[in-house]
């Protein structure tokens, strides 16, 4: 981990800055494309992430863009550490790397809703977090076949998660809770429908 202290000059502006450009790449609309399917805004939820991109029923295509933005959200971040980037720097690159992917330049700011690449940021701060909140997402998704739902519950957990782990660097673990509190309101349309019992499940139409 870097020590802690706020060094932001130039040096830091370019790194943040690099990193939002890193998260406004949208892989979902890269494969498609390789793939010739459909622009994944343009059916099902109009959602740029591979939960959708999994509506053409290509899985390869879903794969390839959920690895896409985990890598985007892990790289920048795992950069700055090496690069022995202040702490509070880092936690602004983990944070930009993520608003990318929800507001990317390159797709006029309309972007997905961050799963995988929160995910991402969370493998670089802490691989024992991110597989715990993995596993807080697979056993819901396995039990319930609702991914959104997953995702809510995962979360919701991931900044007490982040505590378990992170303690002594609160930084990261104030990131892990705004990502968290995006994530609760990118999946809005979903709460309702869950509350309405309408969701959609994997495996069922």
């Amino acid at each position: 981990m870097n020590e802690f202290g706020f060094g932001f000059g130039v040096e830091s502006v370019i790194w943040v800055v690099a990193a939002y450009l890193i998260g406004s790449i949208a892989f979902g609309i890269i494969v498609s494309k390789l793939y010739r399917l459909p622009d994944p805004r343009s059916v099902g939820s109009g959602n740029i992430g591979a939960t959708n991109v999994a509506r053409s029923g290509k899985k390869s295509a879903a794969i390839l863009t959920l690895l896409g933005d985990v890598f985007k959200g892990w790289l920048p971040v795992w950069l700055a550490l090496q690069a022995g980037m202040l702490m509070d720097v880092v936690a602004l690159v983990g944070l930009a790397v993520f608003l990318g992917h929800l507001y990317p330049i390159y797709h006029r700011f309309k972007g997905g809703k961050g799963v995988a690449t929160a995910l991402g940021v969370m493998i670089a701060f802490s691989g024992w977090l991110a597989l715990s909140v993995v596993a807080v997402w697979l056993v819901v998704f396995l039990l319930s076949r609702i991914s959104s739902l997953a995702a809510l519950v995962a979360a919701l957990l991931a900044p007490v998660i982040a505590w378990q782990f992170l303690s002594p660097y609160p930084v990261y673990v104030a990131v892990v809770v705004v990502m968290s509190a995006f994530l609760i309101i990118r999946h809005q349309s979903n709460i309702e429908k869950l509350l309405a019992g309408t969701e959609s499940r994997f495996g069922k139409k």
